[in-house]
């Protein structure tokens, strides 16, 4: 069981009727997302409350009635799964500041600078989401948020999101290895397997991309690989 000074309440109203459970915060989470979590790693308590803060159990009349079963584990099952789950302030914040990363990396990768065509560094990027008072809302999926914090960012830097098509010519040693590091790293376009061995391509991607994607093919191809950037659409 989970130490119950630690655990939070997951609550659901049916038929005119509050239940209550005492819960572990992360797991209860996990168990309402759909993943596979024992009960005993979730529940503080095997008592289903009308109210737990002042201690009052559940009739077993009620339960049946209402759930069909008095079994703790199943109707917690319910109420995790149907009903709400009361987070803490400090779990809140912790999600905020992973989607702030998110969101962040996700900019990073895909914005640049239009007046240059260069990816703002990532500093610069969190200096603008300071300047700007940027909030992020954990109650929005992080795709509904992006487009709003872009227009936020607009006035403190130039920044657009871009992709990039890529000319890349690899010799014949390094092909095969770069071939793989290209297919998972990027959208190949075009491609062709030249007469002396070498492989050529035209890949397409974020724009933010583009060093990382530079540095790992010198890095397979120590230094002999040739790119020409051909297009950058906004």
């Amino acid at each position: 069981m989970v130490d119950v000074d630690k655990a939070i309440i997951a609550r659901i109203k049916k038929e005119g009727e509050n239940f209550e459970i005492l819960v572990d915060c992360d797991n209860a989470l996990a168990l309402k997302k759909g993943k596979s979590v024992g009960m005993k790693d979730v529940l503080a308590s095997d008592k289903i409350f009308s109210d737990s803060k002042k201690g009052l159990v559940a009739s077993e009349t009620k339960l049946n009635q209402i759930f069909g079963t008095a079994d703790p584990d199943d109707i917690a099952r319910v109420i995790i799964k149907e009903g709400e789950i009361q987070l803490t302030s400090q779990y809140r914040a912790r999600i905020k500041e992973q989607m702030s990363k998110r969101i962040l990396n996700y900019i990073h990768r895909n914005a640049i600078d239009p007046k240059t065509g260069i990816p703002h560094p990532m500093q610069r990027i969190e200096l603008a989401f300071a300047e700007a008072k940027i909030k992020i809302d954990d109650h929005k999926a992080e795709e509904q948020q992006i487009n709003e914090i872009m227009k936020k960012l607009k006035p403190i830097i130039p920044i657009s999101f871009a992709t990039k098509e890529i000319a890349i010519r690899i010799p014949s040693e390094f092909a095969g290895k770069s071939y793989s590091l290209l297919k998972t790293f990027a959208k190949v376009i075009k491609e062709e397997w030249l007469n002396d061995g070498s492989y050529a391509c035209v890949v397409d991607i974020p724009a933010g991309m583009q060093n990382d994607l530079f540095d790992k093919l010198n890095n397979a191809t120590k230094g002999c690989v040739e790119t020409k950037i051909l297009k950058v659409k906004t």
